[in-house]
């Protein structure tokens, strides 16, 4: 080693003092046009691409800040469940993937499963919203899950304000085999007593939308509004084509195809979902708290009564006309 590495490199070193590090999610690459998004502006545009308007997948303490007044909501106390009640193991035991999936969290919004319950104020209104975290083991459906959603429909009915759910899930859990299926009924019927207090009951259908839950209450809303581009089903097309020996059209399973054929009621930008939801309670709620026009009794709400602010306009101006 020479003079010059010996002592001039370390004492220049320390000079300049060490470089500093750089956070590797500074940019983040858009898995539909590939182009490179600042951090900063991904947060600001809700995790939308400016450059393709893709929706990716938003965590889902953002997407709670996002949907409640000022960001400011409550969590609900969930039910203590059995962790592994089958005892379940493949390659590895099923108690030691929760754990592994509960390490993995990224999230303020602390929680030891697939589903938050939550609940706020939307314009002025109470509202109870059950949300899905996809992180946690692809928002997989277990009796944990299936106690939220119990929770969040009695919480609705207690505080006599709206239910909103919020699914992003690969279906039911397959480590908690029939348990998970049982689930299916459950929210069915906790759902249906939403509906029997004569709360509205809306669901927010993000990508991916699959499985038991898409056969269970997903599909059992008043309202069913859809993020541009969401996959929502039961089973994947290539399971589909394999079973019916045919090639299924372009675009099927999406939002924008389900929209065509009567599925789904809404297709509405993320920027727009809260200011829509606004508008479907207070014509829902016959104008409560908000001096918005009742729905007549008997008759049916069209997209074009809802007056949903175009794409052009800014988010200033949707609150305004909510």
């Amino acid at each position: 080693m020479s003079w010059l590495e010996r002592y001039v490199r370390p004492k220049i070193k320390a000079l300049v003092g060490a470089k500093p590090e750089v956070p590797d999610n500074l940019w983040h690459k858009c898995d539909n046009c590939g182009q490179m998004i600042f951090h900063r502006d991904l947060v600001a545009n809700h995790h939308v691409c400016q450059h393709c308007n893709h929706h990716m997948r938003l965590p889902v303490d953002q997407r709670l800040e996002m949907l409640f007044d000022d960001g400011k909501f409550e969590r609900a106390e969930l039910p203590t469940t059995l962790i592994d009640p089958l005892k379940f193991r493949d390659r590895k035991r099923y108690s030691d993937r929760l754990k592994e999936a509960q390490a993995k969290l990224d999230s303020k919004v602390a929680h030891k499963d697939a589903i938050i319950v939550a609940h706020g104020k939307m314009d002025g209104r109470p509202v109870v919203i059950a949300a899905f975290d996809f992180s946690f083991m692809g928002g997989s459906m277990g009796i944990a899950v299936g106690e939220g959603i119990v929770t969040a429909a009695r919480l609705a009915v207690f505080q006599q304000a709206p239910l909103i759910i919020i699914p992003a899930t690969g279906g039911a859990r397959m480590q908690e085999g029939i348990l998970s299926l049982m689930q299916m009924p459950r929210t069915v019927i906790a759902v249906q007593e939403v509906k029997e207090a004569g709360l509205p009951f809306f669901v927010l259908l993000t990508h991916p939308t699959t499985g038991g839950v898409s056969a269970s209450f997903a599909m059992l809303g008043d309202i069913h509004i859809a993020e541009p581009g969401a996959v929502i089903g039961f089973a994947g097309r290539r399971v589909i084509e394999q079973t019916v020996k045919e090639t299924l059209p372009d675009g099927f399973q999406t939002a924008e195809y389900l929209l065509e054929h009567g599925m789904v009621d809404i297709v509405a930008p993320r920027t727009k979902v809260r200011p829509t939801i606004i508008r479907l309670i207070s014509l829902l709620t016959g104008g409560k708290e908000s001096g918005a026009a009742a729905v007549p009794t008997g008759e049916s709400v069209t997209g074009e009564d809802l007056d949903i602010p175009e794409s052009g306009e800014t988010d200033e101006n949707a609150a305004k006309t909510s």
